[in-house]
This record gives structure tokens, sequence and C-alpha cells, in this order.
């Protein structure tokens, strides 16, 4: 079990725990430092600082996951110790919301001509406060029976080029970097292999502000980290990484510290919090 896990995500998306219960699984598990990554929102940053002050031993480091398009694919960029409370910040992820929610509908409307029919109340139900995902509609499907998994639900009908997939408003990769920036974050490139050639985007993300690459990763094969912890050396770059816990199919899903990360992925991303903004880093 890894003391690290730099990219976990609660109810405030589409995790199945509160960021509460975040913290105290990854406190009870000996982990010491952790982020709370959630999709497309900050909501479950506040709960979980404030929850960790019963843990002294576990660090929580504020993070987002923004989700954004290149022509070959989807790129996700996680943004560590940023200005959660950033009004700019706010407003931007507030619209992507509000873009995933639309997106939903039209996915449960596309399932239905598909003859699978699920209640968009259904999802909003599972979704709860949270930021409304794709894993809720998936839910919902299996709840009512279309799908004997989760992964069968992406795999058959709502992953990119299924047929009850829908676009949602998107930034570019460049743009999700300089808005973590704006809100004095450092951005880092989440799972790099979504896409055939990482190389040539950390180059241009480089240029924009790229402190880090996510190169210790759920399901990469030892040759991937390596190639991937290169890749950071050859670009003066972090290599981060954590297990992408969602909680939302345990026969399956890496745990919590699953994932070997370094204790030095965390301690170079607050050495250099802690020289950008000293007096900010929580």
């Amino acid at each position: 079990m890894s003391k690290v896990d730099l990219h976990i995500h609660s109810t405030a998306s589409d995790g199945r725990l509160a960021p509460e219960d975040v913290v105290r699984k990854s406190a009870e598990g000996g982990l010491t430092v952790i982020a709370i990554a959630d999709h497309d929102t900050v909501d479950g940053i506040a709960p979980a600082l404030v929850a960790a002050k019963a843990f002294p031993r576990l660090r929580v480091i504020p993070c987002v996951e923004i989700s954004t398009d290149v022509p070959s694919g989807e790129v996700h960029m996680l943004g560590y110790f940023l200005d959660y409370t950033s009004q700019e910040l706010q407003a931007t992820l507030d619209r992507l919301r509000n873009s995933r929610r639309e997106r939903g509908q039209g996915m449960v409307t596309k399932l239905g001509n598909l003859g699978i029919h699920i209640e968009w109340q259904r999802v909003q139900e599972i979704a709860g406060s949270g930021s409304i995902g794709r894993p809720h509609i998936a839910q919902a499907m299996l709840e009512n029976g279309y799908i004997t998994s989760l992964k069968e639900a992406f795999t058959k009908y709502i992953s990119r080029g299924g047929p009850a997939y829908v676009e949602r408003e998107k930034m570019t990769p460049v743009e999700a970097v300089k808005l973590i920036l704006q809100a004095k974050g450092l951005p880092v490139l989440a799972h790099p292999f979504t896409i055939d050639d990482p190389e040539t985007l950390v180059v241009e993300l480089k240029a924009a502000g790229l402190v880090g690459i996510e190169a210790y990763y759920n399901g990469y094969t030892a040759d991937e980290i390596s190639r991937l912890v290169n890749l950071a050396d050859k670009y003066g770059l972090i290599a981060s990484g954590g297990s992408d816990y969602h909680g939302l199919d345990p026969s399956s899903e890496t745990v919590i510290g699953g994932v070997d990360v370094p204790i030095k992925s965390a301690e170079q991303l607050i050495a250099l919090a802690e020289r950008q903004m000293p007096k900010e880093v929580p």
C-alpha cells in the first residue's frame, strides 16, 4: 500500500465516498499525502480539509481534474494547490458542470432510442449534490438490468464513439493549464496514455506552464510507467501519480493507495508549491 495517492474522487463529482470518508479511509490506510481531485469541481476540497484536522499525519492537497479535448481524444488536467476559492475558477467550472448535465440528459435520450430506458431523475438522485458524470448513468443502467457491470456501459454505449455518447463543452489542454495557473495552482497532465502521442502534447503544455505528468497510474505497466518517468525527466517535470479512485466498482477498481506512488512525487509538488506561494500552501 502506497503512502501517497494524488488522484482521488469523491461524491463532489462521480466518486462513491464523501470527501470526509475519503480522508478517513486514507488515514486508516496509513497514507500520509492525498489529493482530492474531483471532475470540474472543487466542492469537495473544503470539507476534506476540515476532516483532515482530525488526522494530523495526513496531508490533503487541494486539486481539481479538468476535462479537455484534443482531435485524437480526451485529455485531463490536474491542478494541485490551486486557490479553490477563486471566482474565475468557480465560474469556469460551473459552466463545465452545466455542460456535463446537458450531456447527461442527451445520453439518457440516446439510450432511450436504443431501447435502454432509464430515468433522468434517477441519474440525478445517484449523483446527489455532485457533478453529474457518465458513471452515474452507468449506475442507473446497472440498476435496471441493462448491463452486468459498470465497465460494460462504457465499452458498449457511453464511451467516445459509442452509440449513446454525447459531446460536451470542453477546454483545450492549454486553456486548462492557463486556468490552473491563474488560480495559483500547479498543472499536471493526468494519465497521458489516453492519447497516442503524449510527448508532443507535453512539449506544448510545458511551454504553457505544465509542471508534471501522471506517470504512476492505475493499470499502467512497468514499461509504461518507465516511459512516462523518462519523459518527465527529459522535460524537467515532476512524475506524479495516483489511483484515480472512484469506489464505484470494488470488484475491479484499484483502492485508495493501491498504486505505488513514490513519496518523492508528493515532496516535489509540495516543495514547488512552497517556493511559489509560501504563505498559502495548506
